[in-house]
This record gives structure tokens, C-alpha cells and sequence, in this order.
């Protein structure tokens, strides 16, 4: 599966009219998000912010209660304390962890132990054998995100065992 990850208006456009099911808002802007939650469903498509990279949006309890209440669908933050607030909130939750060495692979098992989120995006998306150890190590559904730039990426990650890539390269999205 490929997840649309999109941060201009263009891109949206073009994510709600491919064949993603899921898409990743990583410009979030509460100007639009509304709009955005709208279009998305009425394609078929679920919508997660990236609230860690909002514009106008709490990044605090109520913050999160104005997304539900627009209908989105998911939340995805790098901070702990802010999946609880999602999780918390009945939304479903995206934590992302960036792997840069192998203490940062530790301290991802750690830190989705404690968080709970429904799944986790580790970047960059192509380390293979990373997402290999993780998913022996975790039960939770683990999306490849970062550098994914051809159907090879999306292939060796899914074999991996990825659940998912979100990548920006728009002629993978169909």
C-alpha cells in the first residue's frame, strides 16, 4: 500500500484523485484543514495531520477535539505525549520515529511500548533490515516513510514487512 504524503494544494488535488486510500497532510493549515477532511472523504480517501508541522491548530487537547469534530481521521506527531492525547481522543495515531543509528531503533521500541499509537511511520523509509527487527520486536503495523522514490522502494519495504510507505513521489500513488 502507498500513502499520498502531500504538503501544497497541488499535491492534495492529485492525492484525492489517485488510487491512495490514505493520505498525509504534512502542511496542515487550519485555513484548510476542513476543507480538506471534506474532499478527502467525499473521494474515498482517510486523512492524517501531521500536527507536529500545523499552522493554526493547538497542539494541545482542544487542538485535537477541533480535528475530531471536523471528522479526520488521524493524527501523526513524533511526541509521545501528544499520541496519548490523540489516542485519548478515540482518533487514531501516527507516531513517527526517525532511525538514525542503532539506539534510535532501541529507543523506538521503547517509545512504542509506552505510546500505544495504532501505528508507527520510521524514517527514512528505506531501512530494510530496521523494519525487519522492528516488526519482530513490536505488533504494530509499521509505515515506511522518507526517501521512497521508486516502485523498488516500495516493493523491498513492503517485503520487509511494511504495512504501508507514504512517500511524495506522485507517480507512485497509482
Amino acid at each position: 500500500m502507498v500513502i499520498a504524503a502531500v504538503r501544497t494544494q497541488e499535491d492534495f488535488e492529485k492525492a484525492v484523485k489517485s488510487d491512495v486510500r490514505i493520505i498525509f497532510d504534512l502542511a496542515p493549515d487550519i485555513a484548510n484543514i476542513s476543507e480538506r477532511i471534506e474532499k478527502a472523504h467525499s473521494f474515498g480517501k482517510n486523512l492524517f495531520v501531521h500536527i507536529d508541522l500545523a499552522s493554526g491548530i493547538g497542539r494541545d487537547k482542544s487542538g485535537i477535539e477541533f480535528l475530531k469534530k471536523l471528522g479526520l481521521d488521524g493524527i501523526i506527531s513524533t511526541k509521545a505525549s501528544m499520541i496519548k492525547l490523540v489516542k485519548d481522543a478515540g482518533l487514531k495515531a501516527v507516531q513517527r520515529f526517525f532511525i538514525i543509528d542503532s539506539k534510535s531503533v532501541s529507543a523506538t521500541v521503547e517509545g512504542i511500548k509506552s505510546s500505544k499509537a495504532d501505528m508507527i511511520e520510521i524514517m527514512p523509509g528505506i531501512v530494510v533490515r530496521v523494519i525487519e527487527r522492528l516488526k519482530s520486536e513490536i505488533d504494530v503495523p509499521i509505515i515506511a516513510g522518507g526517501l521512497i522514490e521508486t516502485a523498488e522502494d516500495v516493493k523491498s519495504a513492503e517485503t520487509s514487512g511494511a504495512f504501508a510507505v507514504s512517500t511524495g513521489k506522485k507517480d507512485l500513488w497509482n
